[in-house]
């Protein structure tokens, strides 16, 4: 049943996934022209009745990151102005995600930040998918739900290709989290990569933490942006005997060499999401697979609509 009183829009960064989830929902894709003067500036017009409506806004924050991030305000300041009763942001990867803390002296915590950017240009809610760091869903003061590509892994790609005897790998400490989420699910075990990074961007294996040998490995992450830490990871699960080696991280970031460096990686399989939309170079790689998080995010926002439970999802 489609819902009511509910008006979607997207910004230049995810046409396609808005496409889906409107389908979903079963509502049309909203009147929007989002363009630029000659000097870069960016410019929106609103071009339908949104007065009292609920409003959902599709816009991941991706490359170029200070561009789609500047759209999603514009989108949402214009919402405000035209007596919109609620700005929902649906962001599907999250920018500055990586910066949520001070990691030296006289640095900036910029995804507090854009929080406060995002709050200021009258945003009501917040939707975001797998964030790189979850406390940031404390720098809002206003409701937030965060959702995870788990079930979409699983039904999509893990269950039909994996079962109880493969092993998920988390390629640091920080992610052992997510990782052991996914095996608990699976009904798999666990392995830990341990690395040190010496600079930003580069990554050195050192060891793995568990059991790899002869067994179909699964590295997951919540994204890749070079891939430097995703391939030394396989290396080094391949080096200590695995059977096989694939990826399953939410966010395809994919920057720099990134498409290269996995193509020649001992990587079988990389499965990503569509939260950022693929480039050319990504869907003409082999060894590159993209869900989409599409009808998740519809499910999501017809629940938030109706105010039944979000959480439901992923028990």
């Amino acid at each position: 049943m489609a819902v009511q009183r509910v008006s979607v829009f997207s910004g230049n960064a995810n046409p396609a996934l808005a496409a889906e989830i409107v389908k979903v929902l079963g509502c049309p894709l909203g009147e929007v022209r989002v363009s630029r003067f000659a000097d870069g500036e960016t410019f929106c017009e609103i071009r339908e009745n949104v007065r009292g409506l609920d409003t959902y806004v599709i816009q991941s924050t991706s490359s170029p990151v200070n561009d789609h991030i500047m759209e999603l305000l514009i989108m949402c300041d214009a919402l405000r102005r035209a007596s919109a009763a609620s700005i929902t942001a649906v962001i599907p990867y999250y920018g500055y995600a990586r910066q949520d803390r001070k990691v030296a002296p006289r640095t900036p915590i910029t995804s507090k930040l854009v929080a406060d950017l995002i709050v200021a240009a009258g945003v009501t809610r917040v939707v975001c998918v797998d964030l790189h760091a979850g406390q940031i869903q404390g720098f809002f003061n206003i409701p937030f739900d965060h959702l995870y590509a788990l079930p979409v892994f699983l039904q999509d790609y893990l269950t039909k290709r994996f079962d109880k005897d493969a092993v998920l790998v988390s390629p640091d400490a920080g992610g052992v989290e997510r990782t052991r989420a996914y095996s608990k699910r699976l009904g798999a075990s666990l392995a830990i990569i341990d690395k040190r990074r010496e600079r930003a961007n580069e990554s050195e294996v050192m060891h793995v933490i568990g059991d790899v040998q002869d067994k179909d490995c699964i590295i997951v992450d919540d994204m890749i942006d070079t891939a430097g830490t995703l391939c030394n990871a396989a290396r080094a699960v391949m080096d200590r005997g695995a059977r096989r080696v694939v990826a399953c991280a939410t966010h395809g970031v994919l920057s720099g060499a990134a498409v290269e460096r996995i193509q020649a990686s001992p990587l079988e399989e990389v499965v990503v999401t569509n939260s950022i939309t693929p480039t050319a170079a990504s869907l003409a790689c082999s060894k590159i697979k993209v869900l989409s998080i599409g009808s998740l995010l519809g499910e999501a926002i017809r629940r938030i609509h109706h105010s039944d439970s979000v959480s439901s999802l992923f028990v």
